[in-house]
Order: C-alpha cells, then sequence, then structure tokens
C-alpha cells in the first residue's frame, strides 16, 4: 500500500518539491517540539511557581512583622495609660515621720508618711504601685484599675481593715501588739 504522499504524486496533485519541503517542514517541527520548545514552557511554569511562592512567603514575613509591631504598640500604650493613671491619681504631701517598708525589684525600700497615711495602708485603704523605678501611693480603687492592666504594678495592696473586735477563739487575745513595732 502506497503512502498518501504517493497517491497525491500519482494523481498529479502535487509535485516531488512540495513533497520533499512538506516532509522537511514535518521533521523539523519534531525536532523543535523534542529539544527546546517543551523545556522553555516547563521552565516558565517553573518561574511562575517560584515567584508565587517567593510573594507568599514574603507575605507571611510582612504578616508576623505588622503583628509584632502592632504588639509592641499595644504593650508601649498599656505602658503609657497606666503611668498616665499613676501619676493622675498619685497622692502628694503624705511626707511624715512614720515609715513604711515595701519591697521593690527585690530590694526593702523605705516611705516615710505621715500617721493617717500609715494607718490607710496598713487598712488596706491605699496601695503602694512602682513604675519606671518610682513610687506612687494610690487609693485602693485606682490600684485596682492599675491591676486590671498589669498586676505586677501593684507592690503593696493589703486587703485586711482593722478592726477593734476581738475574735472569741483568738489564743492570742490577751497579748497585744506594741505600738512601736513596726514592719
Amino acid at each position: 500500500m502506497a503512502s498518501l504522499q504517493d497517491q497525491l504524486l500519482k494523481a498529479g496533485l502535487t509535485t516531488k518539491h512540495k513533497a520533499r519541503q512538506a516532509n522537511s517542514d514535518k521533521k523539523k517541527k519534531n525536532k523543535q517540539a523534542r529539544s527546546g520548545v517543551e523545556h522553555e514552557k516547563s521552565l516558565q511554569e517553573q518561574v511562575k511557581q517560584d515567584l508565587e511562592k517567593s510573594k507568599k512567603e514574603k507575605a507571611a514575613r510582612d504578616a508576623a512583622l505588622n503583628a509584632e509591631k502592632n504588639a509592641q504598640l499595644a504593650q508601649k500604650e498599656n505602658h503609657l495609660r497606666i503611668l498616665q493613671t499613676l501619676q493622675h491619681h498619685q497622692l502628694k504631701k503624705i511626707d511624715g515621720e512614720t515609715e513604711y517598708n515595701y519591697t521593690f525589684n527585690n530590694k526593702v525600700k523605705k516611705l516615710f508618711v505621715d500617721a493617717i497615711t500609715h494607718k490607710a495602708l496598713v487598712n488596706g485603704r491605699l496601695a503602694i504601685c512602682g513604675l519606671d523605678e518610682t513610687t506612687y501611693v494610690v487609693t485602693a480603687e485606682t490600684a485596682e484599675k492599675v491591676a486590671t492592666l498589669d498586676n505586677s504594678i501593684i507592690l503593696v495592696q493589703n486587703d485586711k481593715v482593722e478592726s477593734d473586735t476581738v475574735d472569741e477563739d483568738d489564743p492570742y487575745a490577751e497579748f497585744q501588739i506594741p505600738d512601736d513595732l513596726m514592719w
């Protein structure tokens, strides 16, 4: 059986020159397909995938950096809010001769206050807060507000309220605490 090309030549519909030209074009297309065209397409696809991957990684890094910056801003804002609250609500003119001891940054500090302030600190009506190496004497309500923002700021906040009533079951009821005993 003769090929289609041979049949067309016998019928006179084509010439030998056109047949050779068609064969050479067919061989060129096959050679191009085998050599580089497919390789170029796959290389282009690989480049596109790499670009998409790098864009996604950059977006993830940017999101992480933004989250870190937002956290730092929130922390700074919280710190400034606490500082403003303490400075605005601190008690002034509490200097006196009575010594009140407390710890701040693992050191025992002394605060000289008047007798009324000392009694209020012991009873829990006043509290001592510390921020940035500074001590603030504030009311218990202010200390509670600050504690909602950061509990580590509160240095002294007593819960007990002094009462003159003596518990009947107290084994030390007959022993009185001396007035000059200070911690």
